[in-house]
């Protein structure tokens, strides 16, 4: 029996047909890509290509069972193809270890494909994709999973509402000075010790002068300063890295001298318990006392799992930090201007995000969290479901079937959602695209266009007025390439400069928008084909 038969016998023999020659494009190889791959290949669909920027992590593998252990720091992209091919070797899967957005991913290459199916994690990739795919005429499967939760719907234009049309969650920030002077809540320490102490001691630090004083008024003056004067001291601080009391001089500082500081402003304490400073020479005794951390050692299973103690915090305090400021030396030998980048899943950054912001919630008695809870609170991390994923890539093949069967209206947009039972699995009909929405309401036009040779000038005459225009009606639009002004009213230094020149190259993204209030709201994107 050949090995598709039960698939044309249920799908029929002319949707099966063409599911066999339809070309798809897959963004994304990670939770349910990884899924979505595997079942791409087992339904019959020959002709896949794959693009994926990531390597492979640790992380990873309890969830992408495309991957295993050997293949830790290797493409996604590669690995899922490899396989996949396990699967069904006669598949033609096509892996690109790159980024969707870059040039060789042009308008042209986005329409040699039947389907686009996203597998993302992340809003800029979305929105690139769903911008392509509006421009480029293809229906795209859009999907995603947070936890328990899933999600699949189709995007076409001109007939659904694109990834644009609903706003997205913005993301939660905190005020400086609630962060650096009064926190309230274990989320408060965390963001203190990643955003903050991290950057300044090993990291880049962040301008935080026009945040702070954003929040000055008559009320907060004193306490505004004494916040200027704590990160300029620990800019000095960071100049005696390497020394052997470093550790020490950093815990006297933030956990003593800054706490102290704190506390002599009076009237910040009215309403609010007053915290209580760290004496390094009271725990070190305590430390010797008890010999916590080899409690620690014994138990190194368990402890990502559990609290820390006190002296179990302040004992990997002192480790991390002796450990992550040679990692930085070493890296300075080479490059004078290394720094490091916070990552949930270093073992050193994130044991000094724990022991940290625990000692934090310690002097302003605030709940401490096991370094399990501090790293899913750091990372934003909803923790990843296998069987979440499963569902959602097993939900973009029923959709797919329908979009090549011609059957848009067929499709839903479908949610998996064990909040609302009996029901798991819900659907609700597509929404039209939204009047309002500035991306899919834009008018997409790809131009064919010598990159080389072409220069500003040119594409405002002859393209947005007409060859016969006069000079003086440049002056009414604006352009933009990828979030940077090329000209507009008041800056026209690149009218003669080449497309090439002002990198606007194949595969870019141009954004017309006219300045006369008598014009259309929606400006007109311009999808560049060097020929």
């Amino acid at each position: 029996m050949p090995r598709f038969s039960h698939y044309e016998a249920a799908l029929g023999s002319q949707l099966f047909e063409k599911v066999k020659s339809c070309r798809v494009l897959m963004v994304g190889a990670g939770g349910i890509g990884c899924e979505l791959l595997k079942n791409l290949v087992m339904s019959g669909f020959n002709q896949i290509e794959l693009v994926d920027l990531d390597t492979i992590d640790l992380s990873n593998l309890n969830r992408q069972f495309l991957f295993q252990k050997q293949h830790i720091k290797k493409s996604k992209a590669q690995v899922a193809r490899e396989s996949a091919l396990k699967f069904n070797p006669n598949a033609n899967i096509v892996a690109h270890h790159a980024n969707i957005k870059d040039p060789q991913f042009s308008i042209e290459w986005f329409k040699s494909f039947d389907i686009v199916m996203n597998a993302l994690d992340n809003l800029d990739a979305r929105r690139h994709v769903n911008t392509m795919c509006l421009v480029a005429n293809i229906p795209l499967i859009e999907s995603g999973s947070e936890g328990y939760l899933g999600q699949v719907t189709i995007i076409k234009k001109g007939e659904t509402e694109c990834y644009e049309c609903q706003p997205k969650p913005t993301r939660k920030t905190y005020p400086v000075c609630t962060i650096r002077s009064t926190p309230s809540s274990p989320i408060h320490c965390i963001v203190w010790a990643k955003s903050y102490l991290f950057n300044q001691l090993f990291g880049i630090p962040e301008e935080e002068d026009e945040e702070l004083d954003k929040e000055l008024n008559d009320e907060n003056a004193d306490e505004i300063a004494n916040l200027k004067a704590e990160t300029l001291a620990l800019k000095r601080i960071r100049e005696a890295m390497g020394s052997q009391d470093y550790p020490k001089i950093v815990f006297q500082k933030i956990f003593n001298d800054d706490i102290n500081r704190l506390l002599i402003m009076e009237d910040m304490w009215k309403t609010r318990k007053r915290p209580a400073p760290l004496v390094y020479e009271e725990l070190e005794k305590l430390k010797d006392t008890e010999s916590q951390m080899d409690q620690t050692t014994n138990s190194n299973t368990l402890r990502d799992q559990r609290l820390w103690s006190l002296t179990e915090n302040f004992s990997m305090f002192l480790e991390s930090i002796k450990r992550l400021s040679t990692q930085l030396l070493a890296e300075k030998v080479t490059n004078p201007d290394a720094s490091l980048t916070f990552d949930k899943d270093d073992i050193d950054a994130m044991d000094f995000i724990t022991a940290t912001s625990n000692l934090r919630a310690r002097i302003f008695g605030i709940e401490e969290k096991t370094k399990f809870q501090v790293k899913a609170m750091a990372g934003n991390i909803i923790p990843a479901i296998a069987t979440t994923n499963a569902i959602v890539a097993g939900m973009i093949v029923m959709q797919a079937f329908k979009v090549l069967n011609g059957d848009l209206n067929e499709c839903k947009t479908v949610y998996c959602s064990p909040d609302r039972r009996p029901k798991s699995i819900l659907s609700e009909s597509l929404n039209k695209p939204n009047p309002d929405c500035s991306v899919c309401q834009s008018a997409h036009v790809t131009l064919n266009v010598n990159v080389k040779k072409a220069t500003l000038r040119d594409f405002l005459k002859e393209v947005i007025h007409g060859h016969d225009e006069d000079e003086e009606d440049i002056c009414e639009v604006s352009v933009e390439e990828g979030g940077r002004i090329i000209y507009d009213v008041e800056y026209d230094d690149n009218l003669d400069v080449t497309f090439e020149k002002l990198n606007i190259t194949d595969g870019k993204m141009v954004k017309v928008t006219p300045e006369s209030e008598d014009d259309e709201k929606y400006p007109t994107v311009f999808a560049i084909s060097h020929r």
